[in-house]
């Protein structure tokens, strides 16, 4: 009878032991998980965040070279400047007033014609950092969390109008809030009872 007393205590002993080691696996594979969830949030964040910047600065270069007042300014001054050289020129080789006209509005267009193609370039620049974004936001889409995907939502429709810099800006920290929400480390079954009785 003791033996079998000592048995059913070995056995339930070991049974208790096998539960606990099975819980406390599952706990940790699941904080593992929850470690690696974090980990790529934060990486796919980092690409979004960085992929703003990049498009930020696309913009501001854009609008500082092409943009500005002075800009135009000078490519009005340079097409005038173009159009007398050229008309002088047609006018020096015996020319009409018609045809140094004619010539001189042909260099100007000229002119125009480059600065045109020269602008739209660094306008197509700003597709490809748009691009970036794109495709830093689509698995940041998928996110377990609510928050990160309306942020990211947010984030996305501000980036449709890049001029708006104030509305970048607060969609960009409304995104940095909910990645740090998302990203925060959770609070222990202690300290969270902790906070329950003081509320």
């Amino acid at each position: 009878m003791d033996k079998l007393i000592e048995l059913a205590s070995t056995l339930a002993s070991g049974a208790v032991i096998a539960v606990l080691a099975s819980w406390l696996t599952s706990r940790a594979r699941d904080h593992q998980e929850r470690q690696a969830e974090i980990g790529a949030l934060r990486v796919q964040a980092d690409a979004m965040t960085v992929a703003v910047m990049e498009l930020q600065s696309a913009a501001a270069a854009n609008r500082l070279l092409w943009e500005g007042t002075a800009e135009r300014g000078r490519t009005f001054l340079l097409a005038v400047l173009d159009f007398a050289g050229g008309a002088a020129r047609a006018r020096i080789a015996g020319g009409t007033d018609m045809q140094s006209g004619l010539v001189g509005f042909g260099r100007a267009a000229e002119l125009l014609s480059r600065e045109r193609v020269a602008s739209k370039q660094t306008v197509a620049a700003v597709r490809e950092p748009l691009a970036l974004a794109a495709t830093a936001a689509a698995p940041l889409m998928r996110s377990s969390d609510p928050a990160v995907i309306a942020a990211t939502e947010q984030l996305l429709n501000a980036l449709s109008d890049v001029e708006n810099t104030a509305r970048l800006e607060a969609a960009l920290e409304r995104f940095g809030r909910a990645v740090n929400a998302a990203t925060a480390p959770g609070l222990s079954w202690w300290a969270r009872r902790r906070a329950a009785r003081t509320t």
